[in-house]
């Protein structure tokens, strides 16, 4: 995998406050009934990736960890086009048993919306 397109610690949201700055900021929010995407600009010139995902919306740790992988994936794909962004994915929906396809349709949609809206501003 070439290093531009590697998840790194650097394109990750790693602090409380870096969370906290983008619930309390976020200029762009994308959703449907499963996620929600919420999005500022930072100084930072790579993005970054919060993932909120609570026992409550995915019982099964399983579940949970297939959504963290496809999540992390669809933000790797576009990671480029994503410069200077913090970005938190919101687990909103129940969700047993996600079937890994779906999920990474529904979020890969969720960040080209993310994207195109980012554009128009």
């Amino acid at each position: 995998m070439p290093l531009s397109q590697a998840f790194t610690r650097q394109h990750r949201l790693l602090t409380g406050s870096h969370y906290q700055a983008v619930f309390d900021h976020a200029s762009w929010k994308v959703g449907n009934a499963s996620f929600l995407l919420m999005a500022k600009a930072s100084e930072e010139p790579l993005p970054r990736l919060g993932l909120v995902i609570g026992r409550k919306r995915a019982k099964r740790a399983v579940d949970r960890a297939c959504i963290k992988r496809r999540a992390r994936e669809q933000f790797r794909l576009r990671q480029q086009s994503l410069q200077g962004l913090d970005i938190i994915l919101l687990v909103r929906g129940r969700v047993d048993h996600p079937d890994p396809a779906l999920v990474s349709q529904q979020l890969g949609q969720l960040f080209d919306k993310l994207l195109a809206k980012c554009r128009q501003a």
